[in-house]
């Protein structure tokens, strides 16, 4: 049996966003006890992360560690048509993920205690952001 979703996520600007519970909402109804969730987020300065969700502290670290790793308004990049977090965006993007596979276990998203699902906005300003969710498995 196969599902499939679009799960829209509006940002605020750049950082992390917990979208564990429009995962979640995208499993729970669909009739499916055990399988899969493959998401996709369908953009090229934004990605989706697994992090832990109980210290927020974790992603200030995480954000910290890529400004450090990937600095806006670097001499280096070239492509900067939409300003200097351009290009950054970009980078942040291909090192983290697109998508992320995740287990259906007794008809719930199978995530560990402390584990949250995160779409990672990497662009200054606000921007809507859609992730494609396609759950397959047996009911």
């Amino acid at each position: 049996m196969w599902h499939q979703k679009s799960l829209v996520i509006e940002t605020e600007g750049r950082g992390l966003y917990e979208i564990s519970h429009l995962v979640s909402q995208s499993v729970v109804g669909t009739g499916v006890k055990t399988g899969v969730c493959h998401l996709f987020i369908r953009h090229t300065s934004a990605s989706l992360i697994i992090s832990e969700n109980a210290d927020p502290v974790v992603l200030d670290d995480l954000e910290a560690y890529f400004n450090r790793l990937v600095p806006d308004g670097d001499s280096l990049y070239r492509h900067t048509l939409e300003g200097v977090d351009d290009m950054p965006a970009h980078v942040r993007s291909v090192l983290t993920q697109t998508s992320l596979t995740l287990p259906v276990v007794d008809g719930r998203l199978g995530l560990g205690v402390w584990q949250g699902v995160y779409l990672w906005e990497h662009r200054f300003n606000p921007h809507r952001r859609t992730c494609v969710a396609t759950i397959e498995g047996e009911s």
